[in-house]
């Protein structure tokens, strides 16, 4: 069992993925913008970060360039899961330090192998 931040604007978005985290009994903290995202990331070091991209005051590549360059968020995977789902912007997205890059909308399968595969080796059982 993770801890896991989900950062996403959209209150459905984070309605799917959180019952989809729940289901695999991960713990959910929510952020529904960047700023807010690196904050939580901050206090509270979850073991994953599930990142959107378009949100207001700070974007997800904005924050997540933040949470892999400040020393103590640096260690915390992050996966983009955005509908911007070019090839520029998974590349984008990885330059700025994530790990993963899901375009929405993003099945369950999907998620959880991405998020096991980020998380293994580490105790969350």
């Amino acid at each position: 069992m993770a801890l896991i931040l989900i950062a996403d604007d959209s209150p459905s978005e984070v309605y799917v993925l959180k019952k989809i985290l729940e289901k695999y009994n991960h713990q959910v903290i929510t952020a529904e913008d960047g700023e807010q995202a690196v904050e939580l990331a901050t206090s509270e070091n979850p073991d994953l970060v599930l990142m959107d991209v378009v949100m207001p005051k700070l974007n997800g590549f904005q924050a997540t360039r933040r949470l892999s360059k400040a020393a103590e968020t640096q260690h915390i995977p992050i996966i983009i899961v955005s509908s911007k789902n070019q090839e520029t912007d998974k590349l984008w997205g990885k330059r700025q330090g994530a790990k993963g890059y899901l375009g929405k909308p993003v099945t369950e399968a999907l998620l959880i192998d991405e998020i096991n595969s980020l998380l293994k080796g580490e105790d969350n059982e």
